[in-house]
């Protein structure tokens, strides 16, 4: 049974502790029942430094362990705020912005907790999309000028796919991409959509081996069309509109590639949960997936990923 609070004065009487945020996070974590992390027993008891004794091997584990929560020194009070305040604004906050309302220590802290909150928003084995799906790529701040086909060199190059949904827009995923070679493009459609869809896309060649693959795929040439690209594939290009006013908005155009597709995993959590009735369901979803995934230390976040080896140019 999904279990959250609806309203701010809800989780304001209910989270004011750290042991009833532990209590919140042990049974979000072990839904059936604590299972310990060594020899996988069934039961354990609390101690008095809110750790989990197991009753059989005696390990001690914290429930933030092996979390996004694993060796901070700040209480989980606080992380919960700030989970409640990113997921209960429409359009989200910025790391400065998370500094001001907290009170914390530093931007570094601020924008950190905001990295580490948004591994979280990608839960681990999520359903790829399905039935008829609209692929397109688009760079972030405008074609460059004097590049050939489609490369990029200080422009940011991401592609989009978004689920059809009568002719509105279901699901999206996001990535940056190096290029868009085939190489590049048909790993992100197997990632993000299953076997068997529909794909839509322009006649770009990077595109040709979806077929091949698995997939059916509807082609549509934008060169001599008489319609635009944004009548052709206006799901994605509605998508593309959107993630580039809230990235010049709510972030002001400063992310840099390196982290782009952290900031783009954001946009697709809101996104896919716009039509939630309640802002506390979005709060429950990211506490839910911030104890499936890995710990992150901070020498991770800045440490610079593949895609991103070009320069530190921002967006």
């Amino acid at each position: 049974m999904e279990d959250y609070p609806r309203t701010l004065p809800e989780f304001e009487a209910r989270f004011t502790s750290e042991e009833a945020c532990r209590e919140y996070l042990v049974r979000l974590r072990w839904p059936d029942g604590f299972c310990c992390l060594r020899c996988g027993h069934r039961k354990a008891w609390a101690t008095g430094r809110g750790l989990l004794h197991c009753a059989s091997c005696h390990h001690e584990t914290s429930v933030t362990a092996g979390t996004i929560f694993q060796d901070t020194r700040s209480p989980l009070t606080l992380w919960f705020r700030a989970m409640w305040w990113i997921t209960s604004q429409k359009t989200g906050t910025s790391a400065l912005g998370m500094q001001r309302l907290l009170g914390l220590g530093s931007y570094k802290t601020a924008w950190t907790w905001m990295h580490k909150i948004r591994r979280a928003m990608v839960r681990p084995g999520r359903d790829r999309l399905s039935g008829r799906v609209e692929v397109d790529e688009t760079y972030l701040g405008g074609p460059e000028g004097g590049t050939r086909g489609r490369q990029t060199e200080k422009k940011a190059l991401i592609v989009v796919a978004a689920q059809e949904d009568g002719k509105g827009i279901g699901r999206i995923r996001m990535k940056r991409v190096v290029d868009a070679s085939a190489g590049s493009l048909i790993p992100f459609v197997e990632e993000s959509v299953e076997p068997g869809s529909v794909v839509h896309t322009d006649g770009w060649l990077g595109y040709l081996p979806l077929e091949s693959k698995g997939y059916i795929h509807k082609v549509t040439f934008l060169h001599g069309n008489k319609k635009s690209p944004s009548e052709l594939l206006p799901r994605v290009h509605r998508v593309v509109s959107l993630v580039k006013r809230w990235l010049m908005g709510t972030h002001q155009g400063a992310v840099s590639h390196e982290h782009l597709d952290y900031y783009l995993d954001e946009f697709t959590f809101r996104f896919n949960r716009r039509s939630s009735r309640s802002r506390g369901k979005l709060f429950y979803r990211l506490a839910q997936q911030a104890v499936a995934v890995e710990p992150v230390p901070y020498k991770s976040l800045v440490a610079q990923p593949e895609a991103g080896s070009g320069p530190n140019h921002n967006i």
